[in-house]
């Protein structure tokens, strides 16, 4: 029952994973199990909430609050009957779930690089969200991820003004793109590694 609710808990705009979607009335002992057998497998990847986006991040980890991922994009497709033809064709029906899509390949992509220490953060009032952080040897890095080329990334500026993130990433449809504050590495390069493109980046600013 846990497994099958994930494409659900994927597909709400608040991802945080709702024992209540599995079976009403359901609480988190009665699935304890299950979440860590699948986890242990590799069957899913389990990202924990941060309740304050300091260095090291798994000192701040909000343990009731966290996302399911399935293994991969494919595997989330297959559970969710998800026709191809809707992913190929620009259909507004597909429009919110792709979202959840998309957010499950940047989160493979970026579980291959060990490097990664893969967090979310949202605020108090929930009202924003930052989708992933990372941290690397100069500090916490949030990371946007975008299904399309919206180039809009308001709780990504919101965090980043309320932290003063010297760098942030956002990743979409969109080209590779360098601002004050941000930069935007399109969704085909996220797999070569965000630790390797701001690497490049900050030897460019220091040139």
């Amino acid at each position: 029952m846990l497994w099958n609710s994930i494409p659900t808990q994927l597909a709400k705009e608040n991802k945080k994973f709702i024992y209540g979607l599995i079976r009403e009335g359901a609480r988190a002992r009665e699935y304890e199990t299950a979440i860590t057998w699948l986890t242990d497998c590799g069957l899913v990847h389990k990202v924990h909430r941060v309740n304050k986006p300091d260095y090291p991040l798994r000192a701040y980890q909000d343990f009731q609050a966290f996302k399911l991922f399935a293994l991969d994009v494919g595997l989330l497709g297959a559970m969710a009957k998800l026709n191809a033809k809707l992913i190929l064709e620009e259909n507004r029906l597909f429009e919110e779930f792709k979202g959840a899509l998309t957010e499950q390949y940047v989160l493979q992509q970026m579980v291959t690089d060990e490097e990664n220490d893969i967090f979310y953060w949202t605020s108090d009032t929930a009202k924003a969200e930052v989708d992933f952080l990372i941290q690397n040897e100069d500090g916490i890095v949030p990371v946007e991820v975008k299904a399309e080329e919206n180039l809009q990334a308001k709780s990504l500026r919101s965090f980043c003004d309320k932290y003063h993130s010297e760098l942030a990433v956002r990743t979409s449809m969109s080209d590779y793109r360098e601002q004050e504050w941000m930069v935007n590495i399109p969704l085909y390069q996220i797999g070569s590694g965000i630790h390797k493109n701001l690497y490049y980046l900050n030897e460019r600013k220091m040139e």
